[in-house]
């Protein structure tokens, strides 16, 4: 089933962005992703005169060279050509004796980033900025502590619905990357904020009289309108608290979520655990924290090797 942007795309290229939604439950920014870079890819074979099904390996070496070409950083060049090699691979499966010119095609290594964490007293900082007892206040409040409490992505933050709230147990459920499902503790903190912007006062006073979407009525987090607030208004939440404390351009959602992670792991926290609350799939995406914290590693250094400290 085409969306009504997939017009202009091949057919091959629906059928796989139909296969990635439905069958693989990727999210609408993963299928986005893919379409922005496949429609690129067919303008450019458009270009050649030649078609998906006639595309050769020698031709896939060409239009890696023509990205790069174009100035393409790694992670952009290889986010392209995981599109298209998803393309051919699921082309070759589909179609009995379909050969997969992409098979061996080589990917960019991405040098890996580290993430930017806050200190404890950058958070804390952060944390106390939001200040008065008003309805806005109270929102932002439970956003930065949640976030923060709870290392949600900002989209899992956004998607919160009433009914995925048990404060009595200090559970929350939320809906990770291809709508996987997981059950994450939420800490003191966070729960005291939830309470207040949920009771008198908070959430109560920005409901509209009718609704204006189905589902807004359920949302836990709720724009100046009365709807479910966007990504693009939590963004700006997190940021206006940021540029509050001193933190302007450095501080994202994701960098909240950063944090929480890395202080976890300063504080002791096993990494498996920390990978099932992050939602990560694979444990070696959650390993990148344990990069960044000098002072866990200090810590374990003296504490295990027998002349990192003097004695007396």
């Amino acid at each position: 089933m085409a969306t009504a942007g997939d017009d202009d795309l091949p057919i091959e290229v629906v059928d796989l962005l139909t296969w990635l939604r439905v069958e693989r439950g990727r999210s609408v920014n993963t299928l986005a992703a893919y379409r922005n870079d496949l429609r690129a890819y067919v303008a450019w074979l458009d270009e050649r005169g030649t078609t998906i099904a006639a595309v050769t390996e020698a031709d896939l070496n060409d239009y890696v060279a023509h990205l790069r070409a174009q100035g393409r950083a790694s992670s952009s060049l290889k986010r392209s050509l995981v599109a298209v090699r998803g393309l051919h691979r699921f082309l070759a499966e589909e179609q009995e004796g379909r050969t997969d010119p992409a098979a061996d095609l080589e990917m960019p290594k991405v040098p890996k980033g580290l993430p930017k964490a806050l200190s404890e007293p950058e958070v804390a900082a952060l944390l106390e900025s939001v200040q008065g007892d008003d309805p806005i206040a109270r929102r932002d409040r439970a956003i930065l502590e949640v976030l923060y409490g709870t290392g949600l992505r900002i989209s899992e933050l956004v998607g919160l619905s009433l009914g995925d709230l048990d404060l009595d147990a200090g559970l929350l459920r939320a809906f990770g990357k291809g709508a996987k499902e997981r059950i994450v503790p939420v800490g003191r903190f966070a729960t005291a904020s939830l309470v207040a912007w949920l009771g008198a006062g908070g959430r109560p006073d920005l409901e509209p009289e009718r609704w204006a979407r189905r589902g807004d009525a359920e949302a836990l987090f709720l724009n100046t309108r009365g709807g479910r607030l966007s990504r693009q208004g939590a963004w700006i939440v997190v940021r206006r608290a940021g540029e509050q404390v001193g933190l302007a351009g450095r501080l994202t959602p994701h960098v909240l979520r950063h944090s929480c992670a890395t202080h976890m792991l300063d504080h002791g926290a096993d990494i498996r655990s920390v990978q099932e609350l992050l939602g990560h799939a694979s444990i070696s995406t959650t390993q990148v924290y344990t990069l960044v914290s000098p002072e866990r590693l200090l810590s374990v250094y003296r504490s295990a090797h027998p002349r990192a400290t003097t004695t007396g």
